[in-house]
């Protein structure tokens, strides 16, 4: 049996996912990314193969792709692409029905639309800013001295919407600090946060060509309030993956890597 391996390795989290022959995954990590990528891909890959009977190392696997903002870093990959194209393939062979993301990376949030074969057909990205990417849920939940899936989950119980008029992350956090204060109900608080995400992903939407769904990926994609918000605020159905979201970038590097090695053959 052949193995090929995807890893991504991004600026909060670094994912592996490994599929065999068939395309199925046999094998996945998520670890938390070092300041060195090539520590955090080598590391994530080595879990990752532990996990496959016969597999000892990265070195067996047939053939590597690294993605991702230290896509050049990871060792004995023999080529590395976009993650804007690995979560384009990787949301296409999970659910080919699916034409439009919204990824909301640590850094950064793209909009990106897929065309019929799973490649890009088109995509746009804001990385001036760090509102609305993971950093700023972070920080988010750090002023509500909480724990990201507690607060992913705080708006869904709100009756109102207090809104976040603060643009960037610094003066958004002291402005929840603030509010909360004041007294204002916690929950409320939650519901702006979310809504004013749910806004900086609108042109990210139209730019995907998002008319009626869309999908989320990136580790944002499991927080359950900003699903919401963006269905409210864009008036779209969000479809769920049947595949961990945050794995996206990963499973179509190894997508491309099953590919491009069995085209070796």
């Amino acid at each position: 049996m052949k193995y090929f391996g995807g890893c991504d390795v991004g600026s909060t989290y670094t994912k592996c996912v490994i599929l065999d022959e068939a395309g199925k995954i046999v094998s996945d990590v998520t670890i938390r990314s070092r300041i060195n990528a090539e520590k955090s891909s080598a590391e994530a890959l080595r879990l990752c193969c532990e996990k496959v009977a016969g597999l000892e190392n990265p070195q067996g696997l047939s053939y590597l792709i690294g993605t991702g903002y230290g896509r050049n870093k990871v060792p004995s990959a023999d080529e590395n692409i976009s993650e804007i194209s690995c979560h384009a393939m990787g949301v296409h062979v999970t659910d080919p029905s699916i034409k439009a993301i919204i990824d909301i990376g640590g850094q950064d949030v793209k909009g990106i639309a897929i065309d019929t074969d799973g490649t890009v057909k088109n995509f746009a990205m804001n990385d001036k800013c760090a509102a609305g990417t993971g950093r700023f849920f972070e920080a988010m939940a750090n002023a509500f001295e909480m724990s990201l899936e507690e607060f992913s989950r705080l708006s869904l119980t709100a009756k109102n919407v207090i809104p976040i008029t603060a643009q960037c992350t610094v003066f958004a956090e002291s402005e929840v600090i603030t509010l909360v204060g004041e007294g204002k109900p916690m929950d409320e608080i939650a519901a702006g946060i979310q809504n004013a995400v749910a806004k900086r992903c609108f042109v990210m939407a139209k730019k995907a060509g998002a008319t009626d769904s869309i999908t989320l990926t990136g580790g944002c994609a499991k927080n359950l309030g900003l699903k919401k918000a963006i269905e409210q605020v864009l008036r779209i159905k969000v479809i769920d993956l049947k595949t961990d979201p945050q794995l996206m970038g990963a499973l179509g590097a190894a997508e491309y890597a099953r590919q491009k090695g069995l085209e070796k053959e």
